[in-house]
C-alpha cells in the first residue's frame, strides 16, 4: 500500500464512521503565537477543546502536515539518527468533540489496523496510563490483545496535557512490535523500558477528560473528547515492511535523488545519515515555504534557515556542489503533489526561494571559514584548548556558521568546543525571542476574555452596512473581572449584544467609535473578535455610568472608516497589479490596512525595477478610474476557490466564507470592510518599494485624502525648489543636474589646488626633519581641511623622504586630526605607526590606531599641538631602544 493510498484510506475510514474531513491547516498556526509550528492534528481544533470555538461538526478526520523543529516539539538534531524522527511528517487524526469517547476510539482504531490495513493482530501492544483501569479494561473487552501484551505506564509517557492549566486525559498508544531482527543490543529490551526500533508507537488516543486548574487539581469535564495521531510514514513503513521510514515511498525516492546526483551509494547505516536528513529536509524546506515561511534571522523563519544550511552542510559531507537542495524540489512535489496540489502550481518559486537562500549560505561558509580559522589561531595562541561557548554562538549567530561545522573544525585542530556554554547562550537568545513575542500575551489574554464570557451570547456584526447601530450591553470587564456597572476613567472590555465596530483583523485596523446613552459616554478605541465570535470593545469612559442591560447608540468614526475601507480596497487591486506584473508566483505575505497609510507584503525574489513599480501603479489607478463595482458575498470554502477566488496565507478560514469582487479584476477571500465602487479609492500611489527578507518585498502607499496630501506637498516642495534654482518646475532636473556637473568641476579644481599648496607646504616643512637616532623623523603642524588631505600630505612626504617617520598634526576648529606614517624599510626596526600616533593623540584627549606603516587618530585639544608633537619624539625614541 503506497502512502497516497493509506492517506486516503484512513480518511475515507473516517468518513464512514461519521467523521467530516477536514483539511490540513497550515504549518503556521492561525492566531495562535504560543506555538512556532502546526506540530500535531489537533492544532487546529485547539480552540474547540478549549471551549472557544464550535464547529458545526462534532466529529473531524484530518491527515494534517507537521513540523517539529523548534520549540518544545523539536525533533532537528535526531533526524537521520533514528529511523522514525522527522522535521517534516503526516500525522493522521480521527476527533470527538464532545461525541464519542474511549470505547468508540478503541473500536476504530483497532479496525483500522487489523481489518482495513490488515496488521498482525498478535504484533500490536497497547500502553495505558497507570490508573486507567478503563482504557485497560476495553482493550481486553473489545479487541484481541491479551493482558500480557498491555503494559501500563506513568506520566510521561501517557498522560497528556495542553498545557499547565486546561483540558488534559490519560492516553493509550499502540506499539507494533517489528520483532527481533529490531531489538537493540540492551539485555532487556522490552516495551516500556527500551526505546529501540523493536517498539514502534504507531497511534497514540488521547482521552481528554479532565481540566486542570492553576492548584493542580484535575475535575472531570462535562463532556469528555477525543484527540488521536497516527503516523502516516511510521504505519507506511510496516505496511511496505521497510526497515524505516525513510525507506517507504514517501521519501526514498529522495533518497535515490541524492545518490544520483553525489555519486554516492546509499547505506541504511549510519553511514546513510547525511541522505537521510537531505531528504527529510528537502521535504520541510519545500512545505514550510509553500505555506509562506521564508528564511529570516527571527522566528520561524529562522528556524527554516537553519534547517536549509543544516541539509546544505550534509551535502558538502558528500562533496555535493552548492546550490542543490533546490534541484530536489520537483521530486518532493512529484510524490506529494497528489495529496497537496497547491504545491505543483508553487513549485518554481519554493525551488527559486530555497536557491538564492543556498547561495547566501556559500558565501555565509566561505566568509565564516575565514572567521573560524582567525578564531582557532586566536585560541590557540592564547594557549586555550578550547572554544568557548560565546565564541560558537557568535559564529552560529552572526555568520549563520553551523556549530557542528565549527565542533568539526575545532577537532580537526585538537581543540574542543564548550557546547555547555553555547547552549546557555541559545537559551539566553531563546528568552530574548520569548520576551519579543508580546503577543502571547495578547493572546492569553483572549482566552481568559472567552472563559468570562462563556456564557454571553455572540456579538452581531452589522457594520458592512451600517456605521451605527442600537444595541444592549451584555457584559463589563474591568481589571479582568466581571463588574455589573463603571464608572468615568475605567477602562472597560464591553461586550454588546450587536455592533456596528469592524474588530481588528485580517490586517485591517478596528474603527474608532463613541457610545452613550442614558447620560452616559465613552470612547471606543479598539476592539477584537474573539474565537467564539464575540466583539470585545475598550471602551474608556468620559461621563456618567454605563451598567450591563443599558441600551447605548454606537456611531463609528465615519472618516477613519472610509479611509480604512480605501486602503483596504486597494490591496486587493494592488495584489493582482502585481500577479499581472510581476507573475503568478507573487502572493500578499501580510498587511497593514490603517485610515492613513498601507503596507503589504508580498513574495518576489528580486527587486521590482522602476518601470515594474510605475506599471503596478498605474494597473492599480486605471481600475480605480473604471469605477468597478465591489461586491461581497458568502459561500463555502470549496466553491469559492473553485470559483477562482485567492486565499491569503495566514489567515484561518472556516467551511463558509465571504468573497470580495472587484468588477472583473479581483476576487478574494475577505471579511475586511471595503468602497462600494472602486472610483471612492480616489487615487492610489505607492511611496515606497523595499527588500524585508529573502524573498520578501514591501510596498507603503497611501490613497484617497493621504494621496492627495502627499501629492500636494510634493507639488509645494517642487515649487520652492524651481524658485531657489530660478527655474521652471519641468526644468528643475535639467537645472539639477547641471549644478551637480559645475560642483564637480569645481571640487576637481579645489582638489588641484589643495594638493599644489600642500606640494609647497612640503618643501618648506622638509627643514624641520630631525635625526633620532639615525632615523629620519618629521613631526610638524600643517594645515589640512580634512583627513583625507592630511593623509594625501603625508605619502607626499613620505615619498620625498623615502626613508623616515613622518607625524602630521592639523587642527580645525574644536578638533584636532593626526597621521603617522612609517617607511617599509624602517618597519623591521620596532618602529610602529598605530602605537606612535595612539600615544600622540592622548595628549590631545583623543585615540587612534592603525597599520604599523599607517595610523590616524584625533583628538579634542587643539592647543596641545606643539605637546603632542613633542610627544612623537619621545616615543620615537622609545620604539628604537
Amino acid at each position: 500500500m503506497t502512502g497516497n493510498e493509506l492517506r486516503e484510506k484512513f480518511l475515507k475510514y473516517f468518513e464512514g464512521k461519521g467523521h467530516t474531513i477536514v483539511r490540513s491547516s497550515a504549518l503556521v498556526p492561525a492566531n495562535d503565537p504560543t506555538l512556532l509550528f502546526t506540530n500535531a492534528g489537533m492544532v487546529q481544533f485547539k480552540d474547540v477543546f478549549l471551549g472557544l470555538d464550535k464547529r458545526p461538526y462534532k466529529r473531524a478526520t484530518t491527515a494534517q502536515k507537521c513540523v517539529r523543529a523548534g520549540g518544545k516539539h523539536n525533533d532537528l538534531d535526531t533526524v537521520g539518527r533514528t529511523a522514525r524522527h522527522h522535521t517534516f511528517f503526516e500525522m493522521m487524526g480521527n476527533f470527538s468533540f464532545g461525541d464519542y469517547f474511549k470505547e468508540e476510539a478503541i473500536t476504530f482504531a483497532w479496525e483500522f489496523l487489523t481489518e482495513e490495513v490488515g496488521l498482525d493482530p498478535d504484533t500490536l501492544w497497547a500502553t495505558v496510563y497507570l490508573d486507567d483501569d478503563e482504557a485497560s479494561d476495553l482493550w481486553l473487552e473489545l479487541t484481541d490483545i491479551p493482558k500480557e501484551r498491555i503494559v501500563r505506564l506513568g506520566e510521561k509517557d501517557n498522560f497528556w496535557a495542553m498545557g499547565d492549566t486546561g483540558p488534559c486525559g490519560p492516553c493509550s498508544e499502540i506499539i507494533i512490535d517489528r520483532g527481533e531482527e529490531y531489538r537493540c543490543d540492551e539485555t532487556e529490551c522490552a516495551l516500556g523500558v527500551c526505546d529501540c526500533d523493536r517498539w514502534l508507537e504507531i497511534w497514540n488516543l488521547v482521552f481528554m477528560q479532565y481540566n486542570r486548574d492553576e492548584t493542580g487539581k484535575m475535575t472531570p469535564l462535562p463532556r469528555p473528547s477525543i484527540d488521536t495521531g497516527m503516523g502516516l510514514e511510521r504505519v507506511a513503513s510496516v505496511l511496505q515492511n521497510v526497515d524505516s521510514n525513510f525507506d517507504t515511498d514517501l521519501i526514498r525516492p529522495l533518497i535515490t535523488a541524492v545518490e544520483e546526483m553525489s555519486g554516492k551509494h546509499y547505506h541504511g547505516d549510519v553511514r546513510g545519515f547525511p541522505f537521510r536528513v537531505i531528504a527529510d529536509h528537502a521535504r520541510a524546506c519545500s512545505f514550510l515555504i509553500n505555506d509562506g515561511v521564508l528564511p529570516s534571522n527571527e522566528g520561524r523563519g529562522y528556524v527554516l534557515r537553519r534547517i536549509l544550511r543544516r541539509a546544505v552542510r550534509f551535502g558538502k559531507v558528500l562533496n555535493m556542489e552548492i546550490p542543490f537542495l533546490s534541484s530536489f524540489v520537483p521530486k518532493v512535489v512529484e510524490v506529494m503533489g497528489e495529496a497537496y496540489p497547491e504545491m505543483v502550481k508553487k513549485q518554481e518559486q519554493i525551488a527559486k526561494i530555497i536557491k538564492i537562500e543556498e547561495e547566501r549560505f556559500k558565501v555565509t561558509l566561505n566568509e565564516g571559514m575565514k572567521v573560524v580559522s582567525e578564531m582557532v589561531e586566536k585560541v590557540k595562541k592564547e594557549g586555550r584548548t578550547s572554544i568557548s561557548g560565546l565564541e560558537a554562538f557568535t559564529l552560529y549567530d552572526t555568520y549563520g556558521f553551523p556549530v557542528d561545522l565549527t565542533e568539526d573544525i575545532a577537532d580537526e585542530n585538537e581543540l574542543t568546543l564548550d557546547k555547555a556554554g553555547f547552549e546557555k547562550e541559545m537559551e539566553v537568545q531563546r528568552q530574548r525571542a520569548r520576551a519579543a513575542r508580546g503577543e502571547v500575551k495578547d493572546w492569553d489574554d483572549a482566552v481568559v476574555l472567552s472563559n468570562l464570557l462563556k456564557d454571553e451570547g455572540v456579538s452581531k456584526f452589522v457594520g458592512y452596512s451600517n456605521l451605527e447601530a442600537d444595541t444592549k450591553i451584555q457584559a463589563l470587564i474591568v481589571d479582568g473581572k466581571m463588574v455589573d456597572q463603571v464608572k468615568p476613567g475605567d477602562v472597560i472590555n464591553m461586550v454588546m449584544a450587536e455592533t456596528p465596530c469592524y474588530p481588528e483583523g485580517g490586517g485591517q485596523i478596528s474603527d474608532k467609535a463613541i457610545v452613550s446613552g442614558n447620560g452616559a459616554s465613552g470612547e471606543i478605541s479598539n476592539c477584537r473578535k474573539l474565537t467564539d465570535g464575540k466583539i470585545v470593545h475598550e471602551v474608556t469612559l468620559k461621563e456618567g455610568k454605563f451598567a450591563v442591560g443599558d441600551l447605548v447608540k454606537v456611531n463609528v468614526i465615519d472618516s477613519i472608516r472610509r479611509n480604512t475601507e480605501r486602503n483596504h480596497s486597494a490591496t486587493h487591486l494592488l495584489h493582482k497589479a502585481l500577479r499581472e506584473t510581476l507573475g503568478e508566483h507573487v502572493e500578499q505575505a501580510g498587511s497593514y490596512v490603517a485610515n492613513n497609510r498601507v503596507r503589504f507584503d508580498f513574495t518576489h525574489f528580486n527587486a521590482p525595477d522602476e518601470e515594474e513599480i510605475k506599471q503596478v501603479e498605474r494597473r492599480v489607478n486605471e481600475q480605480v478610474f473604471a469605477n468597478l463595482p465591489v461586491d461581497a458575498k458568502e459561500m463555502s470554502y470549496e466553491q469559492a476557490i473553485k470559483h477562482g477566488a485567492v486565499a491569503l496565507f495566514g489567515e484561518k478560514y472556516g467551511d463558509n466564507v465571504r468573497v470580495v469582487e472587484m468588477g472583473d479584476y479581483s476576487m478574494e477571500l475577505c471579511g475586511g470592510t471595503h468602497v462600494n465602487n472602486t472610483s471612492q479609492i480616489g487615487i492610489f500611489k505607492i511611496l515606497s518599494e523595499s527588500g524585508v527578507g529573502a524573498g520578501l518585498r514591501r510596498i507603503e502607499a497611501v490613497t484617497g485624502p493621504g494621496a492627495y496630501e502627499y501629492l500636494n506637498n510634493k507639488v509645494d516642495t517642487t515649487d520652492k525648489v524651481a524658485q531657489a534654482l530660478k527655474a521652471r518646475p519641468d526644468e528643475i532636473s535639467q537645472k539639477a543636474e547641471q549644478i551637480v556637473s559645475d560642483m564637480k568641476d569645481l571640487e576637481r579644481q579645489v582638489n588641484m589646488l589643495r594638493d599644489r599648496l600642500a606640494s609647497y607646504q612640503s618643501e618648506e616643512l622638509l627643514n624641520q626633519v630631525q635625526d633620532i637616532n639615525g632615523v629620519p623623523l618629521l613631526a610638524v603642524q600643517v594645515q589640512a581641511a580634512n583627513m583625507d588631505v592630511l593623509r594625501s600630505m603625508a605619502d607626499t612626504f613620505r615619498d620625498k623622504l623615502s626613508s623616515g617617520v613622518i607625524v602630521l598634526g592639523a587642527a580645525n576648529e574644536d578638533k584636532i586630526n593626526f597621521v603617522a606614517t612609517v617607511t617599509n624599510d624602517l618597519l623591521g626596526k620596532g618602529l610602529h605607526a598605530g602605537k606612535l600616533i595612539g600615544k600622540v593623540a592622548k595628549v590631545a584627549d583623543g585615540g587612534g590606531g592603525g597599520r604599523p606603516d599607517m595610523a590616524q587618530a584625533g583628538g579634542k585639544l587643539p592647543d596641545k599641538m606643539k605637546e603632542a608633537l613633542e610627544k612623537a619624539i619621545e616615543v620615537v625614541k622609545e620604539q628604537l631602544r
